[in-house]
């Protein structure tokens, strides 16, 4: 009989959210649920924002959820976890120590002995490949290097479990890749003094590369949609039909749209201030929309594709995307993205007539821009205060989205010639031209 093993971590109807004093609470992760077992690799893939951070947190014991459970190997989670160590994006390296110094600064919290700490340091220095730079300090090291010293100092306490958020991210493709697989490496080879990883990133190709399992989020609020096993022995060849034809059905997933709901005539109209907008500029998909109108697409184009010619990650490509599909521009189906008529009117388009284009598709998609014209147009002296619009959002999203929203309202508006925008006063209003209209 196949022996029974407790897994690390298991996490139980986890909801995270934010009390607001007006309007609802900010929910960021809801009815989460996840097992994690010795000896596995999972990736948490998602959109920023889609609370894979936060869960991390959560899983590491130092952000208590608004409800659920989270058990340590088969114990109530009650604070930092034991056995727990951590990389982050930002490297997080103190520039006053050297390699070793920052190295040594989990076994010192530990109360490991001098002597220990050195030995142990040492041979985490020499594992990820830093031997010899001991004694450099961070600001003489490159980005990849700075970030092996991250690895080495989560690696040096012999955690159970490596949470990985987003390591390679803020490196280059080439040192991303090398650093990826001399982990990948490490782990096949045993020499990972770890039982299992967790890692965060919005890279498809990422995730397939590295994982065993694969949890897919949505967001607002954060859900685990779907749960993949990843077929593929290490090392794996991403010029593999078979792998790529995972990495296309991820996209697949990651871009099916919601049923839309249905507004009766007697229905309420939709909240303008309940959904936040993606910052993507009008330059930016206008630039797109040529693409996909000229050769090779001729409308049409598979995302994979699409992102590695114009060496695009997925968190860029599916805002970008996303937003052609609001406002009627383009369609994502299944990992494919469309041009529609009006997209293709709008790349075809001179400037002025692109606007008109433009400002029609925002009065139509965006109720957030008629809104605010609405407010201008009430007013006598045609002059309206962003914060106004700010609060309200603030009441639906996060501060951070909120403030985004706005930026990309203000973006469009101009664009469109809906409104001008005062950044001193931060002040929306007419133009002068308008105010004499109305004035007459």
């Amino acid at each position: 009989m196949d022996q029974i093993t407790t897994p690390l971590v298991t996490v139980r109807n986890c909801r995270q959210a934010y009390h607001k004093e007006v309007g609802a609470d900010l929910v960021v992760l809801d009815d989460v649920n996840l097992t994690l077992q010795e000896g596995e690799i999972v990736a948490l893939l998602g959109r920023s924002g889609s609370g894979k951070s936060t869960l991390l947190r959560i899983v590491a014991g130092l952000l208590k959820p608004t409800s659920g459970e989270v058990n340590w190997r088969g114990n109530p989670l009650k604070g930092p976890a034991p056995g727990v160590a951590m990389v982050f994006q930002s490297f997080a390296l103190f520039p006053w120590l050297t390699v070793q110094e920052n190295v040594e600064l989990g076994l010192e919290a530990l109360g490991v002995k001098r002597n220990d700490r050195e030995e142990r340091s040492e041979e985490a220095i020499d594992l990820i490949g830093l031997g010899g730079y001991d004694g450099a300090y961070p600001k003489e090291l490159s980005g990849g290097m700075r970030q092996r010293v991250g690895l080495a100092r989560a690696l040096v306490v012999h955690p159970d479990l490596l949470l990985m958020d987003e390591p390679f991210s803020a490196l280059d493709v080439l040192t991303a890749e090398t650093l990826r697989t001399d982990l990948i490496d490490l782990w096949m080879d045993g020499k990972l003094p770890v039982k299992s990883i967790m890692i965060v990133t919005h890279n498809i190709e990422e995730a397939v590369l590295m994982a065993d399992r694969i949890l897919v989020f949505s967001s607002n609020p954060g859900r685990v949609a779907h749960e993949l096993k990843v077929p593929f022995a290490h090392p794996r060849n991403r010029f593999d039909p078979a792998f790529r034809e995972m990495v296309d059905d991820i996209y697949g997933i990651m871009t099916r749209r919601k049923v839309p709901e249905i507004h009766t005539a007697t229905a309420m109209a939709p909240n303008p201030f309940a959904h936040p907008l993606h910052p993507v500029g009008t330059n930016l998909m206008a630039g797109l929309l040529e693409t996909l109108s000229s050769e090779p697409y001729n409308g049409r184009a598979d995302l994979p594709a699409l992102a590695a010619a114009l060496q695009f990650e997925v968190d860029e490509l599916l805002p970008l995307g996303e937003t052609l599909s609001m406002l009627g521009f383009a369609l994502l189906e299944e990992g494919d993205i469309l041009i529609t008529e009006t997209g293709r009117r709008f790349a075809d388009a001179e400037t002025e007539d692109r606007k008109q284009i433009f400002a029609e598709a925002l009065r139509t998609h965006v109720p957030l821009i008629t809104e605010i014209r609405s407010v201008i147009d009430q007013r006598s002296n045609h002059r309206a205060a962003a914060v106004r619009f700010r609060d309200q959002l603030e009441d639906h999203m996060s501060p951070e989205y909120a403030e985004e929203t706005l930026r990309t309202v203000i973006a469009w508006g101009r664009y469109a010639e809906f409104f001008e925008y005062d950044e001193e006063a931060q002040q929306f209003g007419l133009e002068e031209e308008e105010e004499e209209d109305d004035k007459t």
